[in-house]
């Protein structure tokens, strides 16, 4: 999800979850949204998140808006 070690560590410092908790959460909603929500929040990790993805950085915006709805 993120190329830099300090932005994950930031993603589980800012949720609480560590790393298996975060592997073992990938089936829950609010999870999956905040991983997005995080991403939107770093325009040059989401670009890369939908280029990965083959989708467009907007796509995964929506998805987040769909998962938390």
């Amino acid at each position: 999800m993120l190329e830099c070690e300090d932005r994950a560590a930031r993603y589980l410092e800012l949720t609480g979850l560590d790393p298996d908790s975060l592997r073992s959460g990938l089936g829950d909603s609010a999870i999956l949204a905040s991983a997005l929500e995080f991403l939107a929040n770093h325009e040059p990790d989401l670009i890369r998140a939908a280029e990965a993805l083959a989708v467009t950085p907007e796509e995964l915006v929506a998805a987040k808006d769909a998962l938390l709805s």
